[in-house]
């Protein structure tokens, strides 16, 4: 079965998962990644997820009440989890927490069960808030990280800046033109320009493209 890539917003957002490992260290990690509010429950937790600066941890057996944050351990603004994680080392729990996710409407993912999973993990590549992310729909991890490596090439570190570069000069570029084809045709050259030198456009190669569209459109 193919998963719809659906990109979430989970800054700020509680997420459990429920075991102690290094599989729960992983995907903490990466919730971490990407600015969620994460915690652990289990009745043994890795130093390593108790190194985790901004990780909440809570040595305990799960029980489903878990499901329901407490105000106390996670604050007045978390009313229900965005998302639960299950990474024990025993199928049937995690099975037992997939169910009881499910019936109460949370996206859950129990690690290297796919039946028992409403999402799934990609492989990604992140740079700022670019990101390229990669799935085989839970059947072949190795052919996700595969494509994952083949991408890397084309994601430099500047990536990400120059995302938010080309993200504030759109309210400019759409007073300065009349057609998205235009304006594609201004970040198309920004973009590629970029690429070239491997490093941003500066502000004058910026007003220069965008006048060079202004005068082609008049002409």
């Amino acid at each position: 079965m193919s998963y719809f890539p659906m990109f979430i917003e989970l800054k700020q957002q509680p997420c459990l998962v429920i075991g102690g490992g290094s599989v729960a260290s992983r995907k903490a990690a990466v919730l971490e990644d990407f600015g969620a509010r994460v915690a652990v429950i289990a009745p043994v937790i890795s130093a390593e997820i108790k190194a985790m600066k901004h990780v909440r941890w809570l040595e305990k057996m799960f029980t489903e009440e878990d499901l329901c944050p407490s105000k106390e351990w996670m604050g007045e603004c978390c009313a229900e989890w965005a998302l639960v994680v299950a990474a024990t080392d025993d199928t049937s729990l995690n099975h037992r927490i997939s169910e009881a996710c499910r019936d109460k409407k949370i996206p859950v993912n129990a690690v290297d069960q796919i039946e028992d999973c409403s999402f799934i993990f990609p492989a990604y590549q992140k740079e700022g808030e670019v990101v390229a992310a990669f799935s085989s729909g839970g059947q072949s991890p190795s052919i996700a990280q595969y494509l994952k490596a083949q991408i890397q090439p084309f994601m430099p570190p500047f990536l990400g800046a120059l995302a938010v570069c080309l993200g504030e000069i759109r309210g400019t570029v759409k007073q300065c033109t009349t057609t998205e084809g235009e304006r594609k045709k201004i970040y198309q050259t920004l973009l590629e320009l970029a690429m070239q030198k491997e490093q941003l456009p500066t502000e004058h190669e910026i007003q220069e493209i965008i006048q060079a569209a202004i005068e082609k459109e008049a002409w």
